[in-house]
């Protein structure tokens, strides 16, 4: 799993003790182990924020920490479904018309199966359990982890196989109805297609991407610092920002702002506030680009830089950092003239959630400490800190 620093917080289990774990409990609610079970991992976005409801480019990788559904069919007429770190349970019959419900762990599950009887596939009844080591709300894919391990048990339900771009795409637009959070593709497109190893250069316009091999382990690790901030008002914001840029690519009579250049917000009828998220979505675009040919000739002082200027981008333009994010990406910064930190930044929506950070693996310790004692010389409590690889997609499990 990485290097969990020392905040006062268990590490997690590794995957196999994960997955023991979960048919353990599993087999003692429902009186049987289950038949089928499938993981799916989290993410964290290398660069690219809010491209890809734009229509631009990402760099994602994929991180060893998973979502696990368990599952059987059901000898009753309502399926179980039962969030084991929650420990919440819902009982809903899957065989009717579903409904989104309020509040609930169960509406990433119910969008899931919701797509897969428009597509006309039956899916029976359910005994489910799901867990995960993936935070929530941190900005690092735990809500497309669910839906993606949820869609890969029902592969093995229905014994129907569904292309990994669609199963990506079926899975957002699951998120759109039931969760009803209008987020883009990254998400699912990495969990369905996450090569180990590297990082996925996507077009979100084509939904093509390219593997980027990432540095050595033994060089360069991959730090993922957590405020544990979960501001509520993420969810709306995010959504105004897509709006946002909606309205500026209509003002400039585009589809998208993918097309758009910088010229053009010169003599465009744009607010204000829209002229600064244009300006951030097709400098950050151009950022993915370069940062990719970066990491593919190992050129880290660019990549870095690279990282940095997306952090002040998303702060200063897109106005979707904190103190706190911001206080880890200085942190990080005051490190580079040292030669531990090669590049940091904001991942995810923002308002919250996580900073990525790209450091020299003999630097570690070094990094972390000093994020830490920054962190909680202001806040007065430490991140979460740990480290990922790069990981695999979703898959199905063997019990």
């Amino acid at each position: 799993m990485g290097v969990q620093a020392a905040t006062g917080q268990p590490d997690p289990p590794t995957f196999d003790r994960q997955l023991s774990e979960a048919v353990e409990a599993f087999t003692d609610r429902f009186g049987r182990p289950p038949r089928f079970a499938a993981a799916a991992p989290g993410r964290v976005n290398l660069i690219g924020e809010h491209t890809d409801y734009n229509d631009g480019y990402v760099l994602p990788m994929a991180i060893d920490r998973w979502t696990v559904i368990l599952a059987d069919r059901s000898s009753q007429r309502q399926s179980t479904l039962w969030a084991i770190d929650l420990d919440e349970l819902i009982a809903v019959d899957l065989t009717a018309p579903l409904s989104p419900v309020a509040g609930s762990f169960a509406n990433y599950l119910l969008g899931v199966v919701d797509q897969f009887a428009a597509r006309g596939h039956s899916v029976p009844n359910l005994d489910l359990a799901v867990t995960s080591t993936v935070p929530m709300g941190a900005g690092l894919g735990s809500s497309a982890a669910i839906e993606v391990a949820m869609a890969t048990v029902l592969e093995q339900v229905t014994g129907v196989q569904i292309d990994r771009l669609e199963k990506a795409l079926l899975c957002r637009r699951a998120e759109h109805t039931f969760p009803g959070a209008p987020c883009g593709i990254m998400d699912m497109f990495i969990a369905t297609q996450a090569q180990r190893g590297h990082a996925l250069l996507i077009d979100c316009r084509s939904n093509v991407a390219r593997a980027i091999p990432m540095p050595p382990a033994d060089q360069i690790t991959v730090l993922i610092a957590d405020t544990n901030v979960r501001h509520a008002l993420a969810s709306s914001a995010y959504a105004a920002r897509r709006s946002t840029c909606r309205q500026a690519a209509a003002k400039l009579g585009l589809d998208s702002l993918r097309e758009a250049d910088l010229g053009m917000l010169a003599t465009a009828q744009l607010s204000e506030h829209q002229r600064r998220c244009a300006r951030h979505v097709i400098c950050e675009s151009q950022r993915v680009l370069l940062a990719a040919a970066a990491l593919k000739t190992n050129d880290l002082d660019a990549l870095g830089e690279l990282m940095f200027d997306s952090h002040a981008s998303l702060r200063d333009l897109y106005e979707v950092s904190c103190p706190e994010l911001d206080t880890l990406v200085d942190a990080a910064a005051e490190l580079r003239a040292q030669g531990g930190v090669i590049g940091a930044r904001m991942t995810g929506g923002g308002f919250g959630g996580c900073a990525v950070v790209l450091c020299r693996t003999s630097a570690i310790e070094k990094v972390s400490h000093r994020l830490q004692r920054q962190f909680a010389r202001r806040f007065g409590r430490p991140p979460t800190i740990f480290s990922s690889p790069p990981a695999g997609p979703a898959h199905p499990l063997r019990i």
